[in-house]
């Protein structure tokens, strides 16, 4: 082998290590942006963990729904809870246009919601809204009897578990078709 030919494989051997550490270097690179777009979803999960649910205001709850309902696609989409709001916290269009009327309860993880609550929702969610949808969202759970009330009346209805589900991604269509008079549990959970 002569100079020129020895000049050469060293020249070669140099150009492949420095492709190689070029590339090992983008791969860090890439590696350590991952790693930060991984621990951004993290905070954003634990921003909407249900412990920081539970710790918002009425009106905040309400604001969260309403963005849930937004991220699934759903349109026109406003917070009109308040007094005198006759039963609606958040009004909008579902993706297929149907109207969606929605009532918001945020109660503690030990309490329920029972039949009168969604008795007196089911007498103004249609009637006085016009909703194609009625849906009662709530951070807790349903009794046994608001949930066969439920059932009865057409009534969508997304519990702690529900809403847990829905907060990490699950689309609302999906929820909308549940069969709620056969689903879920009415026990409360452990103050805490």
């Amino acid at each position: 082998m002569g100079t020129g030919a020895v000049v050469l494989m060293a020249l070669a051997v140099l150009g492949v290590g420095s492709v190689a550490v070029i590339l090992v270097r983008a791969g860090r690179r890439e590696a350590e942006a991952e790693k930060v777009r991984l621990a951004e979803q993290a905070r954003v999960q634990a921003v909407r963990s249900m412990e920081a649910v539970w710790g918002m205001g009425d009106r905040e709850f309400e604001e969260y729904v309403a963005d849930l309902c937004r991220r699934d696609g759903c349109t026109e989409v406003r917070r009109v809870g308040g007094a005198n709001d006759l039963g609606a916290d958040v009004m909008g269009r579902l993706p297929d246009g149907r109207k969606i009327v929605v009532q918001c309860k945020r109660y503690a993880k030990h309490r329920t919601v029972g039949s009168p609550d969604l008795q007196k929702f089911n007498g103004t969610a249609r009637s006085e809204h016009g909703a194609d949808v009625p849906l009662f969202v709530a951070s807790c759970k349903f009794t046994k009897q608001a949930r066969a009330f439920a059932a009865r009346h057409d009534l969508v209805v997304v519990d702690v578990d529900l809403l847990g589900f829905w907060n990490s991604g699950t689309a609302l269509t999906a929820l909308l078709d549940l069969d709620i008079g056969r689903s879920g549990t009415n026990r409360r959970m452990a103050p805490g």
